[in-house]
């Protein structure tokens, strides 16, 4: 199973918003860079990945995880455009800020230190227990 991080901005769908869908999920969609595509068209059902929320807070705020494999995005009717279903699993007891991540040496190397503005990208294992540890959530 692998690792991701989801970045969304929270006053345009956010954490609760996301929680709001329910088992079902919602599809992860507007993706328009080739290198989170192609994270997406990696992802197996019951990856799971990261809720950040960008822009306002930026901070990791929960769990989710993949529902539904790679597909077209019905946003658009461009054929190089695919993203993923995901679903909420479980909000951080405390959110890990961007702040706090790149403060630990161990997290120096995450993606989202080194790539900042890149909307989906991949979590080593390593630092899939640091950050949970972090926010105090069972991972």
């Amino acid at each position: 199973m692998a690792h991701w991080l989801f970045k969304s901005e929270p006053d345009v769908f956010g954490w609760d918003d996301l929680t709001a869908k329910g088992e079902a999920g919602e599809e992860w969609d507007g993706v328009r860079n080739y290198q989170a595509r192609n994270n997406m068209r990696a992802m197996k059902q019951g990856d799971t990945g990261f809720y950040y929320h960008s822009r306002t807070g930026l901070e990791i705020v929960g769990i989710v995880e993949v529902c539904a494999e790679s597909h077209p995005d019905s946003t658009t009717d461009d054929a190089r455009w695919d993203c993923v279903n995901v679903r909420a699993v479980r909000p951080f007891k405390k959110p890990v800020t961007l702040d706090m991540i790149k403060a630990d040496p161990h997290l120096s190397e995450m993606v989202l230190v080194k790539n900042s503005r890149l909307s989906v990208q991949p979590v080593t294992d390593r630092e899939w227990q640091i950050v949970c540890e972090l926010g105090e959530t069972n991972p």
